[in-house]
C-alpha cells in the first residue's frame, strides 16, 4: 500500500534563506542478489522512481554510476539550480499558477527556496526522501552497469531485461536480479545497451549530428543582497516593459546584451542571456555558456565540454565585470562537476510524443504526467538562434512513452523517453520527468501485482485506469482535461502548418502568433522551406537538386524582400527534385508528376504574392508523394 508522505500540494511554502551544509549520503555496504525493482540513476527522476516504488512496497535498489557523492544529479552536481516549471495556466489563484505535476515533485519542491534554490538545500531534500524509505538500498559509485538479458518477450523479436551486472567501486562484479528495471540515467544508457531502438538528437527530422548545446554552469561570488537588488533593477530597465526578462527574490533572467560577447573559442562556444539562480552564501549560479559539438552520451566528449567551458569562462567573467557596473565586483568561483546536457538519445517507445500533441494541448487516455512549459529549442550551433516553437497550455504524457520497444521489463523516464526531438524541448523539464518517474514506480508495483508486463499494462485501459487511480491516491492529480482548440487550428492552411511544424520548419513563439499563416512569403523563405523538407524527408536520391539554385537569378539582397510568386515557388520545388524545366513549366510539371495538387493551386489567393500558409500547403503536397518517409509528418 502506498504511503503518502505529504498531502497534495495545495499551498507551497518555501524554506527561508539559510546556508546549510551538505548532509553526508550513506551508500549501502552490501546489496542483495535480487530486488523487486532496480532504478538506475540518481538524478531527480531516479529518486522519484525509487521513492514511488518503495512506498508501494517494493524492495528497491537505487544505483548510480557517475562517481557522485550526493543525490540530485543535474540539480546538485550539474548545478542547474533554476527550475523550468510546468504550471497550471488555468489556475487563477496565484499570479503564476501552481505546479501541474504534484506528488513527489511538489513534496521535494516544498523543501527548497523557490524556482531557484540552493544546491545544498536541494541535495539534502533528496537525501531525506530516500532516507525516509526503508525499502530503498542506495548504491553509489559503481564503475559500470550492464543489462542482463534473456531471449524472448511479449512481442516478436523482443528480449527481457532481468537485472543488472554491476562493477562496484572496489572492482567487484555482482549480478543483481530484478523483476523490473527503471532507467533514469538521463541518456537511456541501460535501454541503449539492452537494444532499445532510439534516435539521436534531431535525427527524426533528418539531422542525426545536430543536438542542442550543452552548458557548463558556473558560480559567481560577491553577490550580496545589495548586488542582487541592483541586478534586479538592471534587468527591469533592460526589459522595458516587454515582459521578456525578469527577476524575483531567487531567480533572474536577462542580460541579453551578453550575446555581443565574442568568444575566444568562437567555433565551440556562445553566450546567451544570463539565467541566474541564487545560493544562500552570497553567490549565484549561471546557466548561460553554450558549448557545441559535444556528445553527452560519451564520457570523453563530456570531459572535452568541461575543458572547453573552463577555458572560456575567465574571459566571459572579465567581459561581464567590464560591461555591467552592477556586476563589477563579482568573481568566478568555480564550475559544475558535471555538464548540463539537454539532448542525446530519444528512445522509441509504444508511443512517440509529437509536436502536434503539444501544440494542440492533447490529453492522452493513458496520461501519467502533464507538461505546459514552452517548447524551448536552444542553439545547436554558434551561428544560429534558438527558437520557441509554441507555448502550450497543458498536454499529457502517456504511459506508452516510457515503455520502450524491443525490451520487456524496462521503463525509461526523464528526457530520453519516447519524445520526438522538438516536443522534447518542453517534455525534457524535470517536473515532467519526476512525474513520469513516480508513475514508473507505481507501474512496477501494478505489473507485479497483476502479473502482466509493462507492454501489456500500457495496452490495457483497465490496467491503466488502476494505475491512474494509484497515482491520484499518491497525490499526483492525474485527471482528464479538455482545452478549447487552438485558434490557428481553424485556419484553412492548418494541415500544411502541421507538416512544416513536424519537420521543424515553423515556429510560433509563446502565443503561436509567429506562425503568421497570412503573412507574405519570399523566394529565400521558400528555399529554406524546401531545403528543410529535403533534410527531414531524407530523400537525397529523389531530391538531388539544390533548391537555392532556383533563386540564382534574383539579386541576393532582394531574395528576402521580393514577393514569392507561384511560378517561383514551383521552380524551387522542381529544382530540388532535379527537374530540368523553365520557370514557366515548373507548375505544370509538378502537378502532372503528382508533387502539387490542383486543390492547393486553386486555393492560392494571389499567384503573384504567396502567403506563408500557402507555401506550407505546397510542402504538404510534396511530402505526401514520398510515402512511408512522409508518414511521420502527414499522419499526425
Amino acid at each position: 500500500m502506498y504511503e503518502n508522505k505529504a498531502k497534495p500540494n495545495d499551498s507551497i511554502v518555501h524554506a527561508p534563506h539559510e546556508n546549510k551544509p551538505l548532509e553526508p549520503v550513506e551508500t549501502v555496504s552490501k546489496i542483495n542478489s535480487e530486488y523487486d525493482v532496480i532504478v538506475a540513476g540518481t538524478d531527480p527522476e531516479g529518486i522519484a522512481a525509487a521513492v514511488s516504488a518503495a512506498r508501494n512496497g517494493l524492495k528497491t535498489l537505487l544505483v548510480d554510476g557517475n562517481n557522485r557523492e550526493i543525490l540530485g544529479g543535474l540539480f546538485t552536481v550539474g548545478w542547474l539550480n533554476s527550475l523550468d516549471m510546468n504550471l497550471d495556466k488555468n489556475d487563477k489563484s496565484s499570479n503564476k499558477g501552481k505546479p501541474l505535476n504534484k506528488g513527489i515533485f511538489t513534496e521535494w519542491f516544498a523543501q527548497v527556496e523557490g524556482d531557484s534554490f540552493d544546491i545544498h538545500t536541494a541535495a539534502n531534500a533528496f537525501k531525506r526522501l530516500v532516507d525516509g524509505e526503508k525499502n530503498i538500498d542506495l548504491l553509489l559509485k559503481v564503475k559500470s552497469m550492464e543489462p542482463i538479458l534473456q531471449e524472448g518477450g511479449d512481442s516478436a523479436g523482443s528480449k527481457t531485461i532481468t537485472g543488472l551486472k554491476l562493477v562496484l567501486e572496489d572492482g567487484t562484479v555482482q549480478e543483481v536480479k530484478a523483476k523490473s528495471i527503471i532507467d533514469a540515467t538521463q541518456d537511456a544508457d541501460i535501454a541503449a545497451a539492452a537494444g532499445v531502438p532510439y534516435t539521436l538528437g534531431r535525427e527524426d527530422i533528418g539531422n542525426k549530428d545536430s543536438r542542442m548545446a550543452v552548458t557548463l554552469v558556473f558560480r559567481l561570488s560577491n553577490v550580496t543582497d545589495d548586488v542582487w537588488k541592483n541586478i534586479r533593477k538592471a534587468i527591469k530597465i533592460e526589459d522595458n516593459g516587454k515582459n521578456e526578462h525578469g527577476s524575483n527574490e531567487q531567480s533572474a533572467w536577462g542580460y541579453n546584451k551578453l550575446q555581443t560577447y565574442q568568444p575566444v573559442n568562437e567555433k565551440r562556444t556562445k553566450m546567451r542571456g544570463l539565467n541566474i539562480g541564487r545560493l544562500n552564501d552570497d553567490s549565484v549560479l549561471i546557466n548561460a555558456l553554450q558549448i557545441f559539438g559535444i556528445d553527452g552520451s560519451d564520457p570523453a566528449s563530456r570531459e572535452e565540454g568541461i575543458r572547453i567551458g573552463k577555458e572560456e569562462l575567465p574571459h566571459v567573467v572579465d567581459y561581464i565585470k567590464a560591461n555591467f557596473p552592477e556586476l563589477a565586483g563579482v568573481e568566478l568561483d568555480g564550475t559544475a562537476p558535471e555538464l548540463y546536457i539537454r539532448e542525446t538519445r530519444h528512445i522509441q517507445g509504444e508511443y512517440r510524443l509529437s509536436m502536434i500533441d503539444v501544440l494542440e494541448n492533447r490529453d492522452q487516455w493513458d496520461r501519467i504526467a502533464f507538461g505546459s512549459y514552452a517548447v524551448d529549442i536552444q542553439r545547436t550551433k554558434p551561428d544560429e538562434w534558438g527558437d520557441i516553437i509554441t507555448g502550450p497550455i497543458q498536454y499529457a504524457v502517456p504511459l506508452r512513452s516510457i515503455v520502450p520497444l524491443k525490451v520487456d521489463g524496462l521503463l525509461v523516464v526523464g528526457r530520453a523517453a519516447s519524445f520526438d526531438t522538438l516536443p522534447h524541448g518542453s517534455a525534457r523539464t524535470v517536473p515532467v520527468g519526476m512525474a513520469t518517474a513516480e508513475a514508473a514506480g507505481a507501474a512496477a508495483k501494478l505489473s507485479q501485482t497483476e502479473g502482466i508486463t509493462f507492454r501489456q499494462l500500457s495496452a490495457s485501459k483497465e490496467a491503466v485506469a488502476k494505475l491512474q487511480n494509484m497515482l491520484n491516491e499518491q497525490g499526483m492529480d492525474i485527471k482528464p482535461f479538455t482545452i478549447e482548440p487552438i485558434a490557428i487550428s481553424k485556419h484553412k492552411h492548418y494541415t500544411g502548418l502541421k507538416v512544416a511544424l513536424l519537420m521543424g520548419l515553423a515556429k510560433g513563439g509563446y502565443t503561436n502568433k509567429n506562425f503568421n499563416l497570412e503573412g507574405e512569403s519570399n523566394p529565400q523563405a521558400m528555399v529554406y522551406l524546401i531545403g528543410g523538407a529535403k533534410t527531414a524527408l531524407g530523400q537525397p536520391a529523389a531530391m538531388p537538386g539544390d533548391p537555392s539554385a532556383a533563386v540564382a537569378a534574383i539579386p541576393e539582397a532582394e531574395r528576402s524582400k521580393q514577393k514569392l510568386t507561384l511560378e517561383q515557388a514551383s521552380l524551387t520545388i522542381a529544382t530540388a527534385l532535379g527537374m530540368k524545366v523553365s520557370p514557366a513549366e515548373a507548375q505544370s510539371a509538378l502537378v502532372s508528376g503528382g508533387f502539387l495538387s490542383e486543390a492547393t493551386v486553386n486555393g492560392i489567393d494571389d499567384p503573384t504574392a504567396l502567403k506563408i500558409g500557402e507555401t506550407h500547403m505546397m510542402l504538404k503536397d510534396l511530402a505526401q508523394t514520398f510515402g512511408a518517409a512522409a508518414d511521420p509528418y502527414i499522419s499526425r
